[in-house]
């Protein structure tokens, strides 16, 4: 392979770094009358990049750049949703920050630089490149949280993130110098040959485990490791919780797959079992607390660490099954979650922030449709069948059930039960209780079409679970 032709399994990542520099530099030179042509231009970003990876998809799986990056069916598809994800929550975010004076280029650059960073973790291949990814997301995702200089709830929010997420990113660095000290290697196809020739009790890869573990329960949101989410998601503008509650969630997906699955494989019988004790923490802390709320961006990121739990099962079931519905939910949860906070915004207008679930009394009355859209969301991520939330909670708990660990599909189940109430209470305060307000809902065209789009999404591929299966199949 000559020297060009490894960058090309790279191209959408070059083409990436490469729109969002020039979104940057064309947006410091419009005036505020023209910013919407940095919105313009960083959704042009976002479809050439998805563009750019059709058009160079590999037709096997090719590692490349001396070891650090790998292009492969699973890189393609999280790739290829990211870019969908993104594009979502752009146009979601246009009107939000217009109408709060914070239409700024810089949101649109910080999103595709979170973006790559997201691209690079996808397609790592070594604990180096991965590191590197984590970084160029996470400093994004800390300055987005900020966006709202005005706002001190944000700028804590902000501090907050990054104390914890550097605490954090030291733990994943002090596992990954203790595996590369026992491995001699960063590169996760040889890290996962040496790890199979040593002892899978060896104490040092269980310590570098562990802490490697610390990590990535930390960027999914995991418990104890979910002390910064419900923060983040009520000090941050809605549209960066959107951010950090879709993208960001199929990063920490990759960021699993590829440590565990691809580098440390080999000790699933060590890493399963923290798992499993990651995921019940994650299912009960995150069910029970969320009935409290009464934020709803708080209700939201408890909701996301319970669901959190159920992915986790999907992983430590160790079978191509368990991989397939681990991405299946993620995915599932990211199409609900982008829709759930897509009815925020839409509730949500100048000098007003939907955040309360009291703003969601009446809503019946005041758009039937819309309250239809937020009553199928609630429903799916209730796991109310026929829709896309059942079928990921059934492939997930049917891959445990699978794997003898039948215990953890009861729990899944029990959790799921008391979790149904806060998301009923949802769909009771819009078609039981009268209005607070009788104000028609003001938004764009274009925020109210993709929203329903988003919303009958949640239906069809629940009514059609084969569509999303099928896209999954990938996994290996």
């Amino acid at each position: 392979m000559n020297a060009l032709s490894q960058f090309a399994p790279a191209s959408a990542e070059i083409f990436l770094t490469f729109a969002a520099c020039t979104v940057l530099l064309v947006d410091v030179f419009l005036p505020d009358r023209y910013r919407v042509w940095s919105y313009f231009l960083a959704l042009a970003a976002v479809a050439g990049t998805a563009l750019v990876l059709v058009a160079t998809a590999p037709a096997e799986p090719v590692v490349t750049l001396s070891g650090a990056f790998v292009a492969d069916s699973l890189s393609q598809l999280l790739k290829l949703f990211t870019c969908a994800v993104v594009a979502v929550t752009f146009l979601y975010a246009k009107d939000y920050l217009r109408a709060r004076s914070l239409f700024q280029g810089e949101y649109y650059v910080l999103g595709l630089l979170a973006m790559l960073g997201i691209f690079v973790m996808i397609s790592a291949h070594s604990m180096l490149s991965l590191y590197l990814g984590l970084e160029i997301m996470s400093l994004s995702l800390y300055a987005m949280v900020a966006f709202n200089r005005e706002s001190p709830l944000a700028a804590e929010a902000a501090m907050k993130y990054f104390i914890l997420g550097a605490i954090a990113t030291g733990c994943f660095l002090y596992g990954t110098s203790i595996l590369y000290g026992v491995t001699g290697s960063l590169d996760l196809g040889e890290i996962s040959r040496r790890a199979t020739a040593l002892d899978g009790l060896d104490v040092h890869l269980l310590v570098a485990l562990s802490f490697i573990l610390v990590g990535v329960a930390f960027k999914f949101g995991a418990v104890p490791f979910h002390m910064w989410l419900p923060d983040v998601y009520q000090g941050a503008i809605t549209p960066v919780t959107l951010f950090i509650g879709t993208a960001a969630k199929i990063a920490s997906l990759a960021m699993i797959f590829r440590v565990l699955v691809d580098g440390l494989g080999p000790m699933h019988a060590s890493w399963a079992d923290m798992l499993a004790v990651l995921a019940v923490l994650s299912m009960a802390v995150g069910n029970v607390v969320a009935i409290a709320q009464t934020n709803i961006k708080r209700m939201l990121a408890y909701s996301t660490i319970s669901h959190v739990g159920f992915i986790l099962l999907g992983v430590l079931a160790g079978t191509t099954s368990g991989y397939q519905a681990a991405v299946y939910y993620t995915l599932a949860y990211v199409i609900m979650a982008a829709a759930a906070f897509g009815m925020i915004i839409l509730l949500s207008r100048a000098g007003f922030e939907a955040e309360a679930l009291e703003d969601f009394r009446g809503l019946n009355a005041r758009s039937p449709w819309f309250a239809a859209i937020m009553l199928i969301v609630m429903f799916s991520m209730a796991g109310v069948p026929p829709l896309l939330g059942f079928y990921a909670k059934f492939s997930v708990l049917a891959a445990v059930i699978e794997v003898g660990r039948t215990w953890l599909a009861i729990a899944g189940v029990v959790f799921s039960v008391i979790g149904a109430f806060y998301y009923l209470r949802v769909v009771k305060l819009m078609y039981f209780d009268e209005p607070v307000e009788h104000a028609p809902l003001v938004a764009g065209s274009d925020l109210r079409l993709v929203l329903s789009v988003n919303g009958l999404l949640v239906l069809a591929l629940g009514i059609f679970p084969q569509a999303l299966l099928a896209i999954t199949a990938v996994v290996r």
